[in-house]
């Protein structure tokens, strides 16, 4: 008896480990924040449920990710217009989001990786006032506003809490501060972890900060997002990117993702990201709970 059962489960394992072996590996990258964490989730779990073996490598930099991608050590990577259109791709031109879209497109096939179907959302930066700031200031909802309020009190701290690298970036503050000719200065800066900038708004400790427009503690903090009026901040809509060698040999990965790409919309993705930034619920188990309230059916699939 024990020696049939011994028999029977070395059977089902050995079936199982050849039904792995059967479904097609993916090599998904992720970097090293909140929403990256996510998208990679939902992918693997959802490419799971397609019959796809997606392991994902996660905590990389910008420059590693994209790297191993380009030398093939990564399939796939979730990534964004403005990135790739200025870090990568060093285009300073400014493009809408068509135009962004079009353009990395078209560059970036040129190294044999293909952006698939993009996603609804953007995850750009954005200036934002605490809630009792944008109290004080009701008048105050673009950044050339703010830029009003710095002009009619020169001589008054207006603390900008900012991440150390748009800080330091040529594209960064830098560049805004010249197009908008921001009366900031030096004292009125705060470099810092891009965490704390949250904290620094929540706790009022900070007239403005540099936030992402998809960040979940946005609604959970109250913050106020201030309008871009001369359109200084690029696009960064999200989409899977995928090397060309992988998309021919699995071409039905571009409609099955293209579907998970058009259920990710902004409201979406700060949902998910608040359950995880703000309720310190795992990524996984959001991925799981989103798929699960969400179903993608395969017989929805368009090309």
């Amino acid at each position: 008896m024990k020696l049939t059962s011994m028999l029977l489960g070395l059977a089902l394992l050995c079936t199982g480990a050849a039904e792995a072996a059967d479904k097609p590996v993916i090599r998904l990258g992720a970097r090293v924040f909140t929403e990256q964490t996510l998208l990679a989730e939902l992918t693997a779990q959802y490419l799971g449920q397609q019959g796809y073996d997606v392991r994902i490598t996660g905590g990389l930099g910008s420059t590693l990710a994209r790297s191993a991608q380009e030398t093939g050590q990564l399939d796939m990577l979730w990534e964004y217009t403005g990135v790739s259109l200025v870090a990568y791709n060093h285009v300073t031109e400014k493009l809408d989001r068509e135009a962004s879209y079009a353009r990395v497109k078209q560059l970036d096939a040129q190294k044999g990786l293909i952006w698939l179907a993009p996603s609804r959302f953007s995850n750009t930066y954005a200036l934002a006032l605490p809630q009792k700031v944008a109290d004080a200031y009701p008048q105050v909802n673009t950044i050339s506003d703010l830029n009003a309020v710095l002009a009619a009190e020169p001589g008054k701290t207006h603390l900008l809490a900012l991440d150390t690298e748009f800080a330091n970036r040529s594209d960064g503050l830098v560049g805004m501060r010249k197009l908008y000719d921001l009366k900031f200065t030096r004292a009125d800066t705060r470099q810092m972890d891009a965490g704390l900038v949250y904290t620094a708004l929540r706790n009022s400790q900070a007239f403005v900060g540099l936030v992402y427009t998809t960040d979940g503690r946005l609604n959970a903090f109250h913050l106020k997002l201030l309008a871009d009026d001369k359109a200084y901040f690029p696009d960064y809509t999200a989409a899977p990117v995928v090397r060309k060698d992988v998309l021919d040999a699995h071409p039905d990965l571009a409609a099955k993702l293209k579907l998970l790409a058009e259920s990710l919309d902004e409201t979406t993705m700060r949902e998910l990201n608040a359950k995880v930034d703000v309720e310190h619920q795992s990524p996984t188990q959001v991925a799981a709970d989103f798929l699960r309230a969400h179903p993608i059916k395969a017989d929805k699939e368009k090309t």
